[in-house]
């Protein structure tokens, strides 16, 4: 059957694993949203996570494909955590123009007893650390990274304060994860949504952030700025409700017809998303060239060389003839 093409005046839907620019102009505001289905279940059902843990690896994938998705040249968003918390390490980029992948490194008795506690929120499981948000433009272009400190809040909040720190850009995002049955999939799959937005009028006084909490003003909050257009936009991701986000009946067109059609919003068109690892075998030939002979020597085990992808779970097998060490 040929698929039916929308006609003047409808829209289609972009569906899974798609991101979607969007603009509200009468509100000044510019974002993108996005629902995470088949890349992302892939992702964690290859790695085989504790249910708490691939709900905060979801969580970093929605973040780092709605800042990565936003690249103009090629390059790589990479997002990771370092922390105190039963989940000290989670690894996400975003290569363009769609390739996602992530991982976590975690303590699997600290996260089993924090659930059993009935405190496995992502907060929990992150504890006290940083995030790193890095944008790498290649081997000869300087890399840009902008650290906020993780103390005891999730990511979505880590996300707000990173581009009040280093965009000074009023940002909002919304960000939602969870298993739906599936028809004809024989069961549950992972499912994320995501949605973010930025003010971004011309004349740059109307999008000035007030001081941070403990800056020249003390009396600053996050929530302060006075531009009516900004506080209507907050008013209505607050009514966001996170089934709205998963639900791929409604997907990332409905939901935004939905927010805001009393202001009138145009959606651009959507760029795709894929469960892809940018490791190769060349790669990683490369990557142990720049070994020293102690540390192949090191590396050697039963004779060869074993690498494996932390990302993809993808093995290599290399002759340490290969590198100046025989076997």
């Amino acid at each position: 059957m040929t698929p039916t093409q929308p006609s003047l005046g409808d829209f289609g839907f972009a569906g899974d694993d798609t991101v979607v620019p969007f603009e509200v102009a009468a509100l000044d505001v510019r974002g993108r949203t996005v629902q995470l289905g088949e890349a992302l279940d892939s992702i964690l059902e290859r790695h085989d996570y504790p249910e708490p843990v691939s709900r905060l690896v979801a969580e970093a994938a929605l973040v780092t494909v709605l800042l990565g998705s936003s690249l103009k040249f090629e390059g790589k968003f990479i997002l990771q955590t370092r922390t105190d918390g039963p989940v000290d390490m989670i690894v996400a980029d975003f290569a363009t123009p769609d390739g996602l992948r992530a991982y976590a490194r975690f303590d699997a008795d600290r996260v089993a007893a924090a659930a059993e506690a009935g405190d496995a929120s992502p907060a929990a499981l992150l504890g006290k650390g940083v995030l790193a948000l890095t944008v790498d433009q290649g081997a000869d272009m300087q890399r840009y990274q902008g650290i906020v400190a993780l103390e005891g809040g999730g990511l979505e909040d880590a996300a707000r304060t990173y581009f009040r720190q280093s965009e000074q850009i009023p940002t909002d995002l919304r960000l939602s994860v969870g298993k739906l049955f599936v028809s004809g999939q024989g069961g549950e799959r992972w499912r994320a949504g995501g949605l973010l937005a930025q003010f971004l009028p011309k004349a740059d006084h109307r999008r000035q952030m007030p001081d941070l909490p403990g800056g020249d003003d003390p009396s600053a909050t996050p929530e302060d700025n006075s531009d009516d257009a900004w506080q209507e936009l907050l008013a209505l991701f607050s009514t966001v409700e996170h089934e709205e986000l998963l639900d791929p009946g409604v997907g990332s067109e409905r939901l935004l017809y939905r927010l805001f059609n009393e202001r009138g919003v145009r959606v651009f068109e959507g760029n795709r998303v894929a469960d892809r690892c940018s490791c190769s075998e060349e790669r990683v030939r490369s990557l142990l060239k720049g070994f020293t002979a102690e540390e192949i020597t090191e590396s050697i085990e039963e004779g060869v060389i074993r690498v494996k992808c932390e990302f993809c779970s993808s093995a290599y097998v290399f002759d340490p003839n290969e590198f100046g060490q025989p076997n």
